[in-house]
């Protein structure tokens, strides 16, 4: 026995540097792996997860084809026209229009429908809560009763809900699997109603009253932003109709005042009066091109401001921007 204690003894140093080397391995993987999970790292490992995972990420691609595009369309005109003359014709607003829109349909895509998911997480939320507080009342402990509300469709958040019971039958503490849930969600709502939840929770109340009670807030809060959202929606009519009169006004112009006054101008010039007047120095292209400009300018700005007024975020407005810019591009190109 004593011969193989000490065996034992004297093999001991031998070992402690290869288990720390084994460790000290372990947390290099981990923190390589944790690396490769942010900034370039997760771009590089998952580059269509990246750009999607938040709306405001694809301009990380669109901005850069947008400028290719535009510089690319600018070397077209410049070797066909030169450099001044084509500068001054509309084919350089063509390519600028184009690059914008590349920039801004894809943004306008994934907020639209981010921002549907998250108005279906936050309608389902009241619900699950409902349902884990009857079960609750009922008699079965959390883990049980949030395991029968998972076999439940709760549309968007399903998944969601099939990863919380998962957690709670790995023996995770309610609290902390609560707090995951909210996080992976996503929505102010969300948080906000976990973290009362898991407040109460660790105060030792009675869970139950205080997952009705989030059902309840998470209803009103549902209530009202859709409340709010047929209010304002009036006004973001107002906006569209807005423009497609502003539109009205300068084909009405345009066709009807200034082609007449350039029309007479001309006419008097050809009759060798030698007066100068101001029909004779309308440029009927440079002005067709100056409105241009300024209905694809009020387009853009009053999408946003729309975005803004119904939804509470300029970025949802790109939607109404990029209708409005298309329409104003199309007007002035076929019929103005």
């Amino acid at each position: 026995m004593k011969i193989f204690d000490t065996k034992k003894t004297e093999n001991q140093p031998l070992d402690a540097p290869s288990e720390i080397q084994r460790d000290e391995e372990i947390i290099a993987r981990v923190e390589e792996r944790h690396r490769s999970e942010e900034g370039v790292g997760k771009f590089m490992r998952h580059p269509i997860q990246m750009l999607t995972e938040k709306p405001v990420n694809i301009l990380i691609l669109t901005i850069p084809v947008a400028i290719i595009v535009f510089v690319i369309g600018l070397i077209l005109q410049v070797s066909r026209y030169g450099v001044f003359l084509a500068l001054a014709t509309t084919g350089v607003d063509d390519y600028f229009l184009l690059a914008v829109l590349i920039a801004t349909v894809p943004l306008a895509v994934l907020d639209l429908k981010y921002s549907m998911r998250m108005r279906n997480l936050n309608i389902s939320l009241p619900n699950f809560f409902r349902d884990v507080a009857g079960m609750n009342e009922s008699g079965m402990t959390l883990p049980n009763a949030i395991h029968v509300v998972s076999e439940g469709e709760y549309g968007s958040l399903t998944q969601y809900v099939k990863k919380l019971d998962a957690e709670m039958s790995w023996n995770i503490p309610f609290v902390d699997a609560i707090y995951q849930f909210g996080e992976r969600i996503g929505t102010p709502l969300a948080q906000r109603s976990v973290d009362l939840i898991a407040k109460a929770s660790r105060a030792g109340g009675d869970v139950s009253e205080v997952l009705r009670a989030a059902a309840n807030d998470s209803f009103e809060f549902v209530n009202l932003e859709t409340e709010r959202r047929n209010n304002m929606l009036i006004y973001v009519i107002i906006v569209l109709v807005s423009y497609l009169v502003f539109l009205f006004v300068i084909a009405v112009m345009t066709g009807t005042f200034l082609e007449t006054m350039a029309q007479a101008g001309e006419a008097v010039s050809q009759s060798g009066s030698g007066s100068t007047t101001f029909g004779s120095t309308i440029d009927m292209d440079f002005y067709r091109r100056l409105f241009l400009h300024a209905s694809v300018i009020q387009g853009f700005f009053s999408g946003l401001v729309a975005g803004q007024m119904g939804e509470g975020r300029a970025v949802a407005g790109l939607k109404y921007s990029v209708v409005m810019v298309v329409i104003g591009w199309v007007a002035f190109r076929l019929f103005i």
